[in-house]
C-alpha cells in the first residue's frame, strides 16, 4: 500500500506533461559529465517555469517517505524493479534520498508514464 495520495501523484503526472510539452525544454538521455548535478543544472535555467515550480512545492512539500515512494514508483513504472521487489525499490530510494528529489524526478522526460505504471501496479490510477 502506498502512503503517498495517489492524487498527489496524479497532480505530479500532470505538472510533469506540461512541463516536458514544452519546446524550449531539453533534457539529454545520457548526461554529458559523471556528476550527479547534470539535472540540477540543466533545470536552473526553468525555475521560473510554473508548471516546474508547482511540481517543486508538491514534492518538497512531502514528507521524505513520501517523495522516497515517488521515487520508487518512477523506477517501478521504468521496470527497474517489479512488483514483488517493491521493497527492495523502497530501501534504495531511502539510501539514495537527498533534497532534490523533485530535480531528480523532472529530470526524467517519460517521468508521467512512468508513474501512472508505477501507480497501476499497485491498482491505481489517475482516472479514478
Amino acid at each position: 500500500m502506498l502512503n503517498v495520495s495517489v492524487y498527489s501523484v496524479c497532480r505530479l503526472i500532470v505538472l510533469a506533461r506540461e512541463f516536458h510539452a514544452q519546446e524550449a525544454v531539453s533534457i539529454p538521455e545520457e548526461p554529458d559529465s559523471p556528476s550527479g548535478d547534470w539535472s540540477v543544472q540543466m533545470l536552473a535555467s526553468h525555475e521560473d517555469d510554473d508548471s516546474f515550480r508547482e511540481f517543486k512545492s508538491i514534492v518538497d512539500d512531502m514528507e521524505p517517505d513520501q517523495q522516497q515512494e515517488v521515487v520508487a514508483l518512477l523506477w517501478l513504472g521504468r521496470g527497474d524493479y517489479s512488483e514483488e521487489e517493491w521493497r527492495e525499490a523502497l530501501t534504495l530510494a531511502k539510501d539514495s534520498w537527498n533534497l532534490r528529489t523533485a530535480e531528480y524526478l523532472i529530470g526524467h522526460p517519460l517521468l508521467s508514464d512512468y508513474l501512472e505504471a508505477g501507480l497501476e501496479v499497485f491498482g491505481s490510477s489517475c482516472d479514478e
